[in-house]
C-alpha cells in the first residue's frame, strides 16, 4: 500500500493532481478543499498522504487501482472515518470535502445538519446519518489536530538538516517531512545542528 507520495505537482485537474516522481507521473485523486494549496504548489514538490482502493466490478473484469491523496495525515484519517458512513463512498466523500475538516467535524460534533447539507451531495437524510454514526468520535479533528506542512525552504540550514538526517538512515522524503513538521511545531533553531536536535525531540513526543 502506498501511504505517502512526494513529488513535483505538475498539473491540477478537476478532482485530481499529477505528481511527478522521478520518471513516473502519478494521478492522485484529491478533495476540492486541497485545490487552492496544490495550485500554489504547481512546479514545486509536495507531499500527499495517501490511500489506495480498487474501483470497478470484479464480475465485469474492469477493476482499476486508484490513489487518493491529502495534504495532512489528519485529513486522511478524517476521510477514512467519513466514508465508513453507509452511502458515502470514496468519490462522494471526495466531492463533499469542500470545507476544512475541522469545520466538517465541528458541524458533526455540534449536530449542525444545516451546515452539513451545504456540502455537495449531502442531503438532509445523509447529514442526519453522518451525525448519528460519527458524533462523539471527532473531537480531535474539529480542533485542527494537524496543520499542513510548509514548503521546504531551498538551501540554508534547513536543507543541511535534511542532509544530516539522510546520512543517519532516513529516506529523503521522511527527512524533509520531519524537518517541515518540526518547523511547523515552532522550532526556533538557527542552525542545522539545533534543528536536527529539535527533530529528535519532536519524534520523541
Amino acid at each position: 500500500m502506498i501511504a505517502r507520495i512526494r513529488g513535483t505537482v505538475s498539473e491540477l485537474r478537476p478532482g485530481s493532481a499529477l505528481l511527478e516522481v522521478d520518471d513516473l507521473t502519478y494521478e492522485v485523486l484529491v478533495p476540492a478543499v486541497s485545490a487552492p494549496q496544490l495550485k500554489a504548489r504547481l512546479g514545486q514538490r509536495a507531499t500527499l498522504f495517501t490511500l489506495q482502493y480498487i474501483e470497478g466490478n470484479a464480475s465485469f473484469g474492469n477493476l482499476a487501482p486508484r490513489l487518493v491523496g491529502f495534504l495532512t495525515e489528519a485529513e486522511r484519517d478524517f476521510f477514512l472515518l467519513f466514508v465508513t458512513v453507509q452511502g458515502i463512498g470514496i468519490m462522494r466523500g471526495l466531492r463533499a470535502m469542500t470545507m476544512p475538516i475541522e469545520d466538517i467535524a465541528g458541524a458533526i460534533e455540534s449536530r449542525n445538519v444545516v451546515a452539513l447539507t451545504q456540502l455537495p451531495g449531502i442531503g438532509r437524510r445523509t447529514a442526519e446519518k453522518v451525525i448519528a454514526e460519527l458524533n462523539g468520535k471527532l473531537q480531535g479533528f474539529h480542533r485542527g489536530r494537524l496543520e499542513p506542512v510548509p514548503a521546504m525552504p531551498a538551501g540554508g540550514f534547513q536543507q543541511q538538516a535534511v542532509e544530516v538526517l539522510t546520512s543517519l538512515g532516513y529516506r529523503r522524503s521522511e527527512a524533509e517531512d520531519l524537518v517541515g513538521r518540526t518547523i511547523a511545531a515552532g522550532s526556533k533553531a538557527d542552525s542545522a545542528e539545533t534543528l536536527v536536535q529539535d527533530c529528535f525531540r519532536h519524534t520523541a513526543r
